[in-house]
């Protein structure tokens, strides 16, 4: 049996656990707020998490506002990409008052761990991880002191809390992995003081962007959460399709119609060969019409609940407020232990 096969069997165990024993796990999710989130970020993370946590999951979700410069320059928008996110949880199905949505910048207890941490890993493994190599491919740019030690920042976050579950897609799993061992060599050298968490694989969609490549803020192809029915419609009519009448599911040779198609099956449920046998001969505009239906359809209600809940514009800063301050009291809980049990406590 291959290692992703045994992660595969692990996870599928652990789904059953959790259903059946929710209040023992703690999960720790999250991401960088680098945009308005979309209708990938909704099928590949918001609907998982929301069902983890309405089974009573403890759900802990961080804006990890400083890792945003892992590949950038600048840190955007961020105030605004932070508060929309959080709209976006709540309208979701997340409950404020049972889960802790925080920001990274705001919680310097869980970014002191990351000095005893480093300490756990070598530069060959920080090259070694898959992330940072694609990223720092992607990026064109020298590779920087935080994008290297992104992986051990990430195992900061997750271990501050002492979460025992991460849900991620298979790509992931090496971050998971190396949470697990730096977890493992503190307790090892130091004494029990962190879980080694579990990774929850995810068997999320991957939704394409409207030009047919995967979805990103980064491409301009994305459907965000926060659009009016009306700019949906304006950025599926722009979307780049061909010239052929029949439409037809083929990802490959019409990579435009076929992410047309998916984005519409998503949303409803149904087949993208059913889909593209109901439009037939009807065209591109035929189906631009009948994706832009589906998608509003979709999203409505998660809209209206997120429109709703900008009426009150203190409601979002009491929520991260009231977020923030738990995590600083398990952040600076935990670094205690941490300096307990290493004999730095004066």
């Amino acid at each position: 049996m291959t290692s992703l096969e045994t992660t595969t069997a692990r996870s599928d165990r652990l789904h059953d656990d959790i259903a059946e024993n929710p209040s023992r796990y703690r999960v720790l999710t999250g991401e960088r707020p680098t945009g308005p989130l979309h209708l990938g970020h909704y099928f590949g993370t918001l609907a998982e998490r929301a069902r983890l946590h309405q089974r009573g999951v403890d759900t802990f979700i961080i804006l990890a506002d400083y890792q945003v410069i892992t590949d950038r320059d600048a840190i955007g928008n961020i105030r605004d990409n932070v508060y929309g996110a959080v709209l976006d949880y709540l309208a979701s199905g997340i409950d404020p008052q049972r889960a802790t949505i925080f920001t990274h910048s705001a919680i310097p207890a869980l970014n002191q761990l990351l000095l005893p941490f480093l300490s756990l890993v070598t530069e060959a493994e920080l090259h070694r991880n898959p992330t940072v190599k694609a990223e720092h491919a992607a990026s064109g740019r020298a590779l920087s002191g935080l994008l290297l030690t992104y992986p051990v920042h990430q195992a900061a976050d997750i271990l501050f809390c002492k979460g025992n579950l991460v849900p991620v897609g298979k790509d992931n799993l090496p971050h998971v992995e190396m949470t697990r061992v730096i977890a493992r060599r503190f307790n090892d050298r130091y004494g029990q003081v962190f879980p080694e968490p579990q990774a929850l694989l995810t068997s999320s969609p991957e939704v394409p962007g409207l030009d047919g490549r995967k979805m990103s803020k980064s491409y301009g192809n994305a459907i965000t959460l926060s659009m009016t029915a009306d700019d949906t419609a304006a950025v599926i009519r722009k979307a780049p399709t061909d010239s052929q009448r029949r439409i037809t599911f083929d990802p490959i040779n019409r990579p435009g119609v076929s992410a047309l198609l998916t984005t519409a099956a998503l949303c409803s449920g149904r087949d993208e060969n059913d889909l593209a046998d109901q439009i037939g001969d009807a065209g591109a505009g035929a189906l631009k019409k009948l994706t832009t239906t589906l998608v509003n359809d979709f999203l409505a209600p998660h809209r209206q609940r997120r429109k709703d809940l900008a009426q009150d514009p203190h409601h979002v800063a009491d929520v991260l407020r009231i977020g923030n301050q738990r995590a600083n009291e398990i952040a600076q809980q935990t670094l205690d232990e941490v300096r307990t049990a290493m004999g730095t406590i004066y």
